[in-house]
């Protein structure tokens, strides 16, 4: 009866310590993990900016943004970048409906109202169309750069195929007219709210 007792308290005791040592990993490595997550986030959102065209970090410091939902979209955040305590972009987050479902982007604007990087942050769209869109290495994205919505038509706003300026995703028309009205959006916004944005009005 001792030997029973004794083995299942040995047993007891290695199930606690198994139990103990595992929380205590998981305590241990759940910051590490959480910050890779955080740089890896970060490196995502930051890629949209020119090197060497900021030296702060613009997302930790969020923008009080008003009139968020816009005509094809609707913004969850935007970050102003600086250089030398100068603005040089404001980046704009946005989530919009594609063919698969919501589509989330970040999209960077220079001070001049133009482009100036985009890239898709979640999708829910078909695997090949997935990765035509969010892959930034497809390039389909690149067409954008430059861009003003001053000085851009409103009929330009479009696909080829609608008599608009540019390229759609190969058999993704839905979904090629979402981006683009999304971005469209994004422009708009940042020319309606151009002094917030920048802090212009500051002395």
């Amino acid at each position: 009866m001792n030997a029973r007792w004794c083995s299942a308290a040995c047993l007891l005791l290695l199930a606690l310590l198994a139990v103990a040592t595992t929380l205590a990993w998981q305590r241990f490595t759940a910051e590490p993990i959480a910050q890779a997550s955080r740089q890896w986030q970060e490196r995502q959102w930051l890629a949209v900016l020119p090197p060497g065209s900021y030296d702060n970090q613009p997302l930790q410091t969020p923008l009080a943004l008003a009139d968020t939902s816009l005509r094809h979209s609707r913004l969850l955040a935007g970050y102003r970048a600086t250089l030398g305590s100068s603005p040089t972009a404001i980046l704009l987050h946005n989530r919009f409906q594609g063919y698969g479902g919501a589509i989330e982007m970040v999209i960077a604007i220079d001070t001049h109202g133009r482009l100036a990087g985009m890239r898709v942050l979640e999708q829910q769209e078909s695997p090949g169309l997935g990765d035509q869109l969010a892959d930034p290495a497809r390039h389909w994205l690149d067409q954008f750069i430059g861009r003003a919505h001053e000085g851009t038509p409103e009929q330009a706003w479009a696909i080829k195929r609608d008599q608009g300026a540019f390229d759609q995703l190969a058999g993704a028309t839905v979904t090629s007219r979402a981006v683009i009205e999304a971005i469209q959006d994004a422009l708009r916004y940042f020319d309606d709210h151009r002094e917030a944005l920048l802090d212009e009005a500051r002395p």
